[in-house]
């Protein structure tokens, strides 16, 4: 099996054509390939597909085999994977995920994919389009029970559920333990990414996540566009906002249209085949 290892801010993933997959059972696959000791390793597995109502198809797994609607940074390496083995020569790409259509548009530089700015679509906002139980219309600084710690949330959708917290010192966070907490809280039916923001001023924020099926990674796209609606809608921050995460600096904006662009890198590390992928 044909691979490619490309990064968005140190968030890494395997990715493959349809053609080179071995078979069916992606959760197996995504599993064995992601393992850092006896796989590829990376955070997610990514599967090339065609599209019967896009240029292409985007399905990607987690560690642990669940599937997972979209994916920010994980999209800019698609992106950068059509252009670069040759299987679009387009700028400006539409890609089915289970999120919906998303539109990458790509800068090149020296006939290679330098930076990638995604229309990521519209924020959902709604607790059912989250989804969050409750009453409410919106999860806007809500208080969150856990094991008698209370957080202030803010539940934002981009496709994919995401949990976001202010707090005055990102790094202070023990995120390996409140982040799986807060993933799996009854709150979320499906359960949520988890954010932890610090805002640094009006234009910036730092963020720190926990990956829902993945755990912390070092970047999350979606997740840094979620955080800056979240931001707005706390007045927190302006609409256009530089994300710092642990792997490098995203631009969000929330643009006046209501959709959410992000503009990050990334980098292709190897590509390589890997054996005994069959099931076992």
């Amino acid at each position: 099996m044909k691979f490619a290892k490309i990064h968005g801010l140190g968030n890494d993933f395997v990715i493959v054509d349809h053609k080179e997959l071995p078979h069916d059972d992606y959760k197996t696959l995504a599993i064995k390939v992601c393992d850092r000791h006896f796989g590829i390793g990376a955070d997610g597995l990514i599967l090339v597909f065609p599209s019967e109502i896009a240029d292409f198809k985007m399905r990607i797994f987690n560690v642990d085999g669940s599937e997972a609607e979209m994916c920010g940074n994980g999209i800019r390496c698609f992106a950068k994977y059509l252009y670069e083995h040759d299987l679009t020569h387009e700028k400006k790409i539409t890609i089915e995920t289970l999120a919906g259509i998303i539109i990458p548009h790509l800068v090149i530089n020296n006939g290679k994919v330098d930076q990638v700015r995604v229309d990521m679509g519209e924020p959902r906002l709604k607790r059912s389009e989250i989804p969050a139980t409750g009453n409410e219309e919106r999860v806007v600084d809500e208080p969150l029970d856990v094991k008698g710690q209370i957080y202030r949330i803010t539940g934002v959708s981009m496709g994919n559920p995401h949990c976001i917290t202010f707090v005055d010192h990102v790094d202070d966070i023990v995120l390996d333990v409140i982040g799986p907490m807060i993933e799996s809280h009854p709150l979320f039916p499906q359960k949520t990414n988890v954010e932890f923001i610090e805002v640094v001023d009006r234009n910036e924020i730092k963020m720190r996540v926990w990956e829902r099926g993945s755990g912390i990674t070092l970047a999350c796209g979606t997740g840094a566009c979620a955080s800056v609606v979240a931001c707005a809608l706390n007045n927190k921050t302006e609409r256009k906002v530089k994300v710092h995460l642990p792997g490098g600096d995203l631009l969000i904006e929330w643009a006046e249209n209501n959709h959410v662009y992000m503009t990050g890198s990334a980098t292709e590390v190897f590509v390589g085949e890997m054996e005994e992928v069959h099931n076992s």
